[in-house]
């Protein structure tokens, strides 16, 4: 049996100032950074084989910050990619290290790309289109805000994605980490507990506080960290 931790970022500073945020690369606030050091003590004596990060900063700092709560003996580091000229570099002496984990970045773990509401007030949005269309952007499965992604289509990324890298590992007998986001991890906790469109759209993800799951051949049981 294997396990999958979720996580949701800490805070971020567009959080803190309740604005559209999406692909736009802003750090953690000071509450998502006591957020992630929160999720790490609770995680601080499972065993973790491997991480997976978007490509967002605001990943990376609750990743690594949470592991850096923990009493084992294991240090992340970060993988790079084979397309860079000097990968062997930096995996040089790395390979075969059972103190070293490996973090893996992917943008498929991105959050929602929020179009054309990225970078604005949710509060003066909503005076702007209404409450209800606002909403209806949020929360609905797949209606798309202004040249923007739906949760279907950051769906269409995240889950095979998850099936392919993800769930090979724990198939594996890895323990596996993901810090995310929230649209992202609701696609794969919609995945994995079978939820349907309507169900999906009443989940919500918290900041900072870690989801996980027993794997078992081919079956999640969802279980307190």
């Amino acid at each position: 049996m294997s396990k999958l931790i979720l996580l949701r970022h800490g805070q971020s500073e567009w959080n803190k100032q309740n604005l559209f945020t999406g692909w736009i690369d802003i750090p953690l606030s000071q509450k998502g950074i006591e957020e992630a050091i929160s999720a790490g003590k609770s995680l601080s004596e499972y065993n973790i084989d491997v991480v997976y990060v978007s490509s967002l900063i605001r990943s990376h700092m609750t990743a690594f910050i949470a592991m850096a709560q923990s009493k084992l003996p294991k240090i992340p580091y970060i993988y790079h990619s084979s397309e860079d000229p000097k990968a062997s570099w930096y995996e040089l002496g790395a390979q075969g290290n059972s103190f070293l984990i490996p973090v893996y970045k992917a943008w498929e773990l991105n959050e929602r790309m929020y179009g054309a509401l990225q970078a604005k007030s949710k509060t003066e949005t909503m005076k702007e289109y209404g409450e209800a269309q606002v909403k209806l952007w949020r929360r609905s499965y797949d209606v798309q805000p202004p040249e923007g992604e739906s949760l279907e289509e950051t769906s269409k990324r995240s889950i095979p994605f998850f099936k392919e890298k993800i769930e090979k590992d724990l198939k594996n007998g890895k323990d596996v980490f993901v810090c995310a986001h929230g649209n992202s991890l609701r696609s794969i906790v919609m995945e994995i507990e079978r939820l349907s469109n309507e169900e999906v759209l009443e989940l919500e993800i918290p900041t900072g506080v870690p989801i996980v799951y027993n794997y078992n051949q081919g079956a999640f049981e969802k279980v307190t960290a």
